[in-house]
C-alpha cells in the first residue's frame, strides 16, 4: 500500500516548559504504576483517534482523552513518531499474540476466520499511521518493523493446527495467505463496506478448505 509523504508539519510545536529532556524510560528505569497507567492510556487513546481519524489528529486531543496534560504525553512520546511508534507496535502485538489465543477457545478453522478479523483491524489502524511511519522508516528514525514475518508466523501456526484437525489444507504456504489477505485489504481500502471485507474473507477461509471439506 502506498502513502503520499508525510507533510513537514505533522510534529506538534512543544511549549518549552513542557518539553522534557529525555523521554521518561530513556534511562531504562521501569515506570512506576501512575506513569506506567498513563502512558498505556495515552497509547490507548491514541490507538482509537487514529483508527477513527487519520495521523494528523492533534496531540492535544489524545492528551485529553487519556486525561493527561500535554507535558505528560511529551514526557512519554516527545515526538508524534515516537507516539505513533508506540501504537504501530501495539497493535502488532495484540494482533500476532491474539492467534494462540484464539485456537485455545475456537476449532482451527473459526480461529483462522476470527484471526482475519482482528488483522484486518490491524491493516485499518496502520493505514490511518502510514504518512508517519513511512516518513519515520524512510529517514531511519523509526525502526522498520517485521510486520510481514510475524503477520506470516501467526497465519503459519492457525495452518498448522487446521492441517492437524484435517480443516485445513496442507499444501498452502502461509505467506502465500498474507498475499492474499494484503490483496483483500488493499482492494477495499477504499470502500466503506465492512460486509464486503467479510465476504471476501470467508472467500480466502473456503480457498483454505481440504477439497471436498464441507
Amino acid at each position: 500500500m502506498s502513502a503520499d509523504q508525510e507533510p513537514t508539519s505533522d510534529q506538534e510545536p512543544t511549549p518549552a516548559a513542557d518539553r522534557p529532556r529525555q523521554p521518561a524510560a530513556s534511562a531504562g528505569r521501569p515506570l512506576r504504576a501512575h506513569a506506567r497507567r498513563n502512558r498505556e492510556n495515552l497509547v490507548a487513546a491514541a490507538r482509537a483517534a487514529f483508527t477513527a481519524a487519520d495521523d494528523t489528529v492533534p496531540l492535544e486531543g489524545i492528551a485529553r482523552d487519556a486525561g493527561v496534560g500535554i507535558g505528560t504525553l511529551y514526557r512519554h512520546f516527545p515526538t508524534r513518531e515516537a507516539l505513533v511508534e508506540a501504537v504501530y507496535a501495539a497493535e502488532l502485538d495484540d494482533v500476532t499474540d491474539s492467534a494462540p489465543v484464539l485456537l485455545d477457545e475456537l476449532p482451527p478453522e473459526q480461529a483462522l476466520r476470527a484471526w482475519m478479523e482482528r488483522y484486518a483491524a490491524f491493516v485499518a489502524t496502520k493505514r490511518a499511521m502510514l504518512n508517519t511511519l513511512h516518513s519515520g522508516w524512510a529517514s531511519g528514525r523509526l525502526a522498520t518493523a517485521a510486520t510481514r514475518e510475524r503477520i506470516t508466523a501467526a497465519i503459519g501456526a492457525l495452518l498448522a493446527e487446521g492441517v492437524r484437525a484435517g480443516s485445513l489444507r496442507a499444501d498452502v504456504e502461509a505467506d502465500d495467505v498474507t498475499a492474499m489477505l494484503l490483496g483483500v485489504f488493499l482492494s477495499t481500502a477504499a470502500d466503506d463496506e465492512p460486509e464486503r471485507t467479510g465476504r471476501l474473507l470467508d472467500l480466502v477461509v473456503d480457498s483454505l478448505r481440504p477439497h471436498g471439506h464441507s
